[in-house]
Parts: C-alpha cells; sequence; structure tokens
C-alpha cells in the first residue's frame, strides 16, 4: 500500500531572514503539538505563493510501476503518484550554486498592507540518496526581482523516521522581507530534498502564506495553525480545534491546508469543517476529490490560480491548497475545527490556515 504524508509544520516566531550563522541550528523533534500561530481581526485577506521542489525525470518502467509518461504525469493525466518515477530536482534558476529552486507569485492586492508572513518548506531526506538532516533548517529566499538571502527556521523542526521516508518540516517568520518586497514572484531554492526512486517516493516544496491588512477589505478572521502530527495505524483522525472563532449567519470563508506526499488516486484521505460542536461538513471540490483531499495540487477553490514556475498540475507529492469555505458557514461558526481522515495510507498533517467573515 502506498503510503501518504501530509506536513504539519510548527514554530515560535522570530525573524529568521539572517545570514547562515547568525542563529543557532533549530532543535527538532519527531512531534510536535499542533498550535495557532497567528490570529487577527481585520479588514484584509490571506495570501499565499506555493510550488513543489522535486518532479519526475523519466518513467520507472522497467518493472511497470508507472504506466503514464512522465510528462503526462506532470500534466495531470491519470493518477500518477511519485513512488512510480525517477524523481530529480526542479531548477528554474539559473545559478550554479542551488541544485533545486521554483517560483511562485504572491498576489498582494493593490493598497494591501502585509501583517504577518510565515514560510514552510520541507520534503524526504532519503530516496536515491541520504540527505542531512543538518540542512533542514535553511533555505535560500529570492524575493522579486532580488537576490538570494538565507532563511534560517526560528523554532522546533519537525522531523520523523519512519515507514520508509526520512520526512522534515520547519517554518520561519517572514514578514520583514515580505512586507518590504512586495508582490511578484518569489524563488525559494535549496529545500533539502532528495531524488531518486523507492517505494516511499521522493517529495518536497514550500508554502508562503500572508497576511495584508486593507481598509476595503470585508472584516475577517486571519489565523494559521501549525505543529507536527502522524496519522497511521492506531490514529486515522485528527481533529484541530481553531478556537472561539464566530463567523456571522451566511459566512463566507476559506481553508488552506499544505500537505507532503499525498499521490493522486490513493483514496480515503478526507477533509472537513465544523462549524460548530457536533455538526461536520466534509470538503471538496473540482481539485480535491472527496476521497482524495490530498492529491498532489496547487489550487484555489478547485482551480489552478497561482502563476508558478514550473506549473505542473501535478505535484507529484505536494499539496497547497485552499478549499471554499462559504457552504459549511451558512449558519455562521462558533467554536469551529478542522478535521483530517487517513483510511489507508499515513498522513502528516501540514500547516492550517483560515480566512473567515468576522461579526462586526
Amino acid at each position: 500500500m502506498r503510503r501518504v504524508l501530509v506536513c504539519v509544520l510548527s514554530c515560535a516566531a522570530l525573524s529568521a531572514v539572517l545570514p547562515a550563522d547568525a542563529a543557532p541550528r533549530a532543535k527538532e523533534q519527531p512531534r510536535i503539538p499542533f498550535t495557532q500561530r497567528y490570529h487577527a481581526v481585520q479588514h484584509g485577506g490571506l495570501i499565499r505563493a506555493a510550488n513543489s521542489a522535486v518532479t519526475c525525470r523519466r518513467s520507472a518502467a522497467a518493472d511497470g510501476a508507472a504506466g503514464i509518461p512522465c510528462s503526462s504525469a506532470r500534466r495531470g493525466e491519470g493518477a500518477a503518484a511519485n513512488h512510480q518515477y525517477d524523481m530529480f530536482y526542479t531548477d528554474v534558476d539559473d545559478d550554479p550554486n542551488t541544485y533545486n529552486s521554483s517560483r511562485a507569485e504572491l498576489a498582494l492586492p493593490k493598497q494591501a498592507r502585509v501583517t504577518y508572513a510565515r514560510l514552510y518548506w520541507g520534503g524526504n531526506l532519503r530516496v536515491g540518496e541520504q540527505k542531512p538532516p543538518k540542512d533542514n533548517g535553511r533555505v535560500l529566499v529570492a524575493e522579486p526581482g532580488g537576490a538570494y538571502k538565507a532563511v534560517l527556521a526560528d523554532s522546533v523542526i519537525g522531523h520523523r523516521t519512519a515507514n520508509g521516508a526520512d520526512a522534515f518540516h520547519a517554518t520561519a517568520d517572514v514578514t520583514e522581507l515580505v512586507r518590504n518586497s512586495g508582490p511578484g514572484m518569489y524563488t525559494v531554492a535549496q529545500v533539502n530534498v532528495a531524488m531518486g526512486r523507492t517505494a516511499v517516493g521522493a517529495w518536497g516544496g514550500w508554502t508562503l502564506v500572508v497576511a495584508y491588512a486593507k481598509k476595503d477589505a470585508p472584516l475577517r478572521h486571519l489565523a494559521l495553525w501549525d505543529g507536527f502530527e502522524t496519522l497511521a495505524e492506531g490514529r486515522r483522525s485528527f481533529r484541530a480545534d481553531l478556537g472561539r472563532m464566530r463567523v456571522p449567519v451566511g459566512g463566507s470563508g476559506r481553508l488552506g491546508t499544505v500537505t507532503y506526499d499525498g499521490d493522486r488516486g490513493i483514496t480515503g484521505d478526507s477533509l472537513a469543517f465544523e462549524p460548530h460542536p457536533g455538526r461536520t461538513v466534509p470538503l471538496a471540490d473540482a481539485a480535491n476529490a472527496a476521497g482524495d483531499a490530498f492529491n498532489s495540487t496547487i489550487a484555489d477553490s478547485g482551480e489552478a490560480r497561482l502563476r508558478r514556475e514550473p506549473d505542473h498540475p501535478n505535484t507529484l507529492g505536494y499539496d497547497s491548497d485552499v478549499v471554499d469555505l462559504s457552504p459549511a458557514l451558512r449558519h455562521g461558526a462558533s467554536d469551529p475545527a478542522v478535521r483530517i481522515g487517513a483510511a489507508r495510507d499515513y498522513l502528516w498533517l501540514g500547516a492550517l490556515f483560515v480566512e473567515a467573515d468576522a461579526r462586526a
């Protein structure tokens, strides 16, 4: 059975855009409790940029595992998964000193002011090669039109070796960098991911989540949670309590998730929202089927809206999705929660973020 990994990333808020030797290496733990990272009630919204760090380079067809050519798999044709292919780094920059890099656009609205920004990154260290864990807490980030800067994890890194994978998850506060740089294409390089092919597969990627204030935007809850939890035998569901968040009747909202190794076609993964205790509303759209919630997509309300380089519809192991919460908020919300299920596969939970109307 192919196992899926979803990552929940956790940390404390410190500025992390520093020279590589300016801060000690962050500690690591195999499990980090899921907690709220940020919450504001303001006129504004949440946006994110995201992309994967590895993709297929040729079919691993000698054993018949990959029935779909790599190029077709990237385009989202069929139920292709990373363990079926020889995987290699994505590298879109012209810098000979980086071995992986990818870009995505941060579409910050005009006249918006950044109030918080957090970067998440992670991957599998052991595939056809073993990457050193000492590099888990460092990536390079280039703002629009800028040069690379080292970004260091600012708190505990999730790192767990089990079930054939050596997975890590790290995060850093990048508010000042994004506030000073504004909208445009952000490039993230040197995510510590391995290449090759194993039964578990290669995966990795990054997501930049940004909260902004804007005077003419609706009054909203803007919130972000992260940690490092695993769903496996003995624990097939996870509930994240979102706290005392009041949403009016008929309100609108969006829920974002960051997950790793969610393979297309491996069914049994579910995502649901509890607007009120005891009431559960399943969440699904054109990009995230009800029985395959984590399926290697970067989508917004069922559509691929982000400008990315590369822009493969099937990321082969990385999900950064935003789903519409409006159907779940018809009767408002109080003390809401998010539920994630894993009927067949292993899931390592990622970050969650919510944008929802607030009561004036």
